[in-house]
């Protein structure tokens, strides 16, 4: 994919002098019925649904309208770059895939986890691959191409099957750990409490304990191909709840990059960096987890002051290219979006994530270009004004 992300306009306006219009629809609205339609119920409820009464979940998307950017004019921004230093790694956008426990069920064949990596390879923009996959992270990474995949982490109560992951995903080339904090325990979601649908309890989505050495050794023989017995031993190992005392021994897990998930609270910020985690990840799940809270993005600017120079990743919310500009001007390193890539999956498999992706990026691209912002350098808390 060009680097030039704008040119994807153009792409269809020339498709469409052929009278090929796109096959996926271009606004988030649009992407988001279509998508819920193509699910099966189970499926839709999980991915659509947040915690409570879901105000949290609507406050992440509203938050963003309470930003405005300002236009510079005489700036001449005909080149934009978009590319962003993480880890050592030049990467082309600052966008990726954050982590979505049943992306694998997403895609109408059922290997969504493989679809998304395939999608990652193909525009460049990396995937964090949660811990619950339908196929094995080593499969999914296979899948990667040259494209940078990380590992998000469910720290079971077992350390030992902790360590076994986390060195698993280290053999399989992913370039860091990201160890989610906020989901030991299952927030209150009325979508899926009133089906009684929770899918890993089901057996799905566990193809990374099933595969794993430390995990089949806890289960009797005769139950290592039974799913309900392999879904029971995970629900009693599944959350655990750190503590900052088990920061040291996640530290002493792995030499790849340590990002923590979750955390939206300047002292957290604090505490973390000095416990020599490699990067914050702002985020509050995308409102699934808990209702009643701030929106993240509200959480933003302070989680990057106390960050001091070290990388913040941002999601919650995201559902355009001018939500990417806007987390960037507050101060992210790099932007993750959810929903919007699940419901690509949902439609398209493979080639609806990149049309997703390659839209949120050309809307950035655009954006900097019409409103004079030729890098992201430029996009500083000073190009927003707040509309509150």
């Amino acid at each position: 994919m060009s680097a030039t992300f704008g040119s994807y306009q153009d792409e269809i306006y020339f498709d469409g002098l052929r009278g090929i219009v796109p096959r996926f629809p271009i606004g988030y609205d649009e992407l988001e019925a279509k998508a819920q339609a193509a699910l099966p119920a189970s499926v839709r409820s999980y991915v659509a649904g947040g915690a409570g009464d879901e105000r949290t979940q609507r406050a992440n998307v509203s938050a963003f309208e309470r930003w405005g950017l300002y236009p510079r004019m005489f700036v001449g921004a005909a080149q934009r770059d978009l590319s962003v230093e993480l880890f050592g790694m030049r990467l082309a956008s600052p966008l990726f895939m954050a982590p979505i426990g049943v992306i694998g069920l997403c895609s109408q064949d059922g290997h969504g986890d493989l679809a998304t990596a395939r999608a990652a390879a193909r525009t460049g923009v990396p995937m964090i691959a949660s811990t619950l996959t339908v196929d094995p992270m080593e499969d999914v990474a296979a899948e990667l191409g040259d494209t940078a995949g990380f590992f998000q982490l469910y720290t079971p109560t077992d350390r030992a099957l902790a360590e076994s992951l986390v060195h698993r995903a280290e053999a399989a080339g992913f370039k860091g750990i990201v160890v989610t904090l906020d989901t030991w325990v299952t927030g209150w979601r009325p979508r899926d409490l009133s089906t009684g649908n929770f899918p890993q309890l089901r057996g799905h989505c566990l193809a990374n304990y099933t595969s794993d050495p430390v995990f089949r050794s806890q289960l009797d023989p005769a139950a290592l191909n039974d799913p309900r017995a392999a879904a029971g031993h995970w629900a009693r190992i599944f959350g655990n709840p750190l503590t900052w005392d088990d920061l040291p021994w996640l530290r002493s897990l792995t030499s790849l990059p340590l990002i923590v998930k979750g955390i939206c609270h300047s002292e957290d910020v604090r505490r973390a960096k000095d416990g020599g985690v490699d990067a914050i990840y702002c985020s509050n799940h995308g409102g699934r987890q808990a209702n009643g809270g701030l929106p993240a993005l509200d959480a933003l600017p302070g989680v990057v002051e106390a960050a001091d120079g070290l990388p913040v990743l941002f999601d919650s919310g995201i559902r355009s290219g001018a939500d990417v500009i806007k987390a960037l001007a507050l101060g992210a390193t790099a932007v993750g979006i959810g929903r919007p890539y699940a419901y690509g999956l949902a439609l398209g498999g493979t080639d609806g994530i990149v049309h997703v992706l390659r839209s949120l990026l050309a809307e950035a691209d655009l954006i900097m270009a019409v409103d004079g912002y030729p890098t992201l350098a430029h996009l500083t808390p000073d190009a927003l004004r707040s509309l509150a």
